[in-house]
């Protein structure tokens, strides 16, 4: 997660991507954080506007004790919202065995939880020791495998780390997803190695992407997906502003003018992976 700033007008229509010519093709915005308080004021407005532009699902994802439940309750309420819990590496030093038990509680327990995480390792901010999140990365992991549901991985400054850690605890027996990837095409083949898929997020459409261009061209069609990371990381023009789900659109316009396909095209696969990441229905 990368912080934001709230937008001026959370009413306001969103702005058509290039591309889009009415037909609402299916979308899927694989990592949100609808329960987070910049939503707290106009949740079902936000929905409203992600469903006006095409998106057929969205996973809100939980990060620590007290953000599991908020996500599990709101995709309760809503039935295109599903729900992540987990521990971020940020909230690793303050995780206690409670922390553990309530979330393999709340995956046991409802059904709209579709994945553990979001876990992994952010050696950028380091606000928890790096033994320490390597010791509660690797025990959510465990988890995942035990509850038989795939992963959510944040990974920031640490990628060889995290595919150290991934491959040592057999990630591929449940697979999932490096959320919001950052990296370049040589991290991108050796997630691919390890069954995850790869998620793509609004900085692909920044003017200093780097290396993410190449990554979107470079990833199978049938291991990619898409995320707005919400609130945080709006695609350009909206960088400054509150993300939101509907957002995924504009990502989407863009990741499929690299690739070289159509966004009706595209829109179609990562929806398609999505659905099998979580083991839902195709939206």
């Amino acid at each position: 997660m990368v912080e934001g700033a709230v937008h001026d007008d959370p009413d306001r229509p969103v702005p058509v991507p290039a591309g889009y010519d009415g037909f609402l093709m299916p979308l899927f915005d694989t990592h949100a954080h609808l329960h987070f308080p910049e939503f707290g004021s106009d949740l079902q407005a936000v929905l409203e506007r992600a469903r006006a532009a095409g998106v057929a699902g969205m996973v809100t994802i939980g990060t620590d004790r007290e953000t599991n439940p908020a996500a599990v309750a709101v995709a309760e309420r809503w039935p295109d919202v599903h729900a992540t819990v987990g521990i971020h590496p940020h909230d690793a030093a303050e995780a206690t065995e409670a922390d553990f038990e309530a979330m393999e509680s709340l995956a046991r327990s409802s059904a709209r939880v579709v994945a553990l995480g979001e876990m992994g390792l952010d050696f950028f901010r380091g606000l928890s020791p790096p033994d320490v999140q390597e010791r509660v990365f690797r025990r959510q992991i465990g988890l995942a495998r035990r509850l038989g549901k795939p992963v959510v991985v944040h990974c920031r400054d640490a990628h060889a780390e995290t595919l150290a850690i991934l491959a040592e605890e057999r990630v591929e027996d449940v697979g999932g997803v490096m959320h919001c990837f950052s990296a370049d095409v040589e991290v991108a083949k050796r997630c691919l190695d390890l069954g995850l898929m790869i998620s793509l997020a609004g900085p692909v459409t920044y003017k200093n992407a780097r290396s993410l261009p190449d990554v979107a061209r470079f990833v199978p069609e049938d291991r990619l997906v898409l995320e707005t990371d919400c609130p945080f990381l709006p695609p350009h023009p909206h960088r400054g502003q509150r993300n939101e789900p509907a957002h995924v659109a504009i990502t989407a316009a863009r990741v499929a003018e690299l690739r070289g396909t159509t966004l009706d095209a595209l829109g179609e696969a990562t929806t398609r992976n999505a659905a099998r990441l979580f083991s839902l229905p195709h939206a």
